[in-house]
C-alpha cells in the first residue's frame, strides 16, 4: 500500500481532523512504519502454527446460579432519601408535552 496526499486526505476527512503540513508528513511517516512493521510478519513461517481461537484451554467454564447476597425491602429502602414504603420515590425527569392549542 502507497501512503499519498489523496490517502491523508482521506483519513483526514473520516477522523475528521485538520492537518497541517508538518503534521500530514508526520503521519505519512508514521504510516509508513506501520506498514513496515506489518510487512515484516510476512517473512515469518507460519505453517505450523494453528490458528487461535481461544486464549485459554477453558471453555464454559459455568459456575452454578444461585441466589445469594439478598437485601430484604427494607434493608434495601433504609438508606434511602426518599420511599413511599414499597418503592424508591426519584425526582421526575420526564415531563409530559404540554397540548398547544
Amino acid at each position: 500500500m502507497h501512503i499519498d496526499d489523496k490517502l491523508i486526505s482521506r483519513l483526514e476527512l473520516l477522523t475528521r481532523l485538520r492537518l497541517r503540513g508538518s503534521e500530514r508528513e508526520r503521519l505519512r511517516a508514521d504510516l509508513e512504519k506501520m506498514l513496515s512493521m506489518v510487512d515484516k510478519l510476512s517473512e515469518l513461517d507460519l505453517s505450523e502454527v494453528m490458528p487461535l481461537t481461544h486464549i485459554t484451554d477453558v471453555w464454559n467454564n459455568w459456575r452454578a446460579d444461585e441466589v445469594c447476597g439478598q437485601l430484604s425491602r427494607e434493608e434495601a429502602l433504609r438508606n434511602a432519601p426518599d420511599t413511599d414504603g414499597i418503592f424508591f420515590r426519584v425526582p421526575k425527569v420526564i415531563q409530559s408535552k404540554s397540548k398547544s392549542t
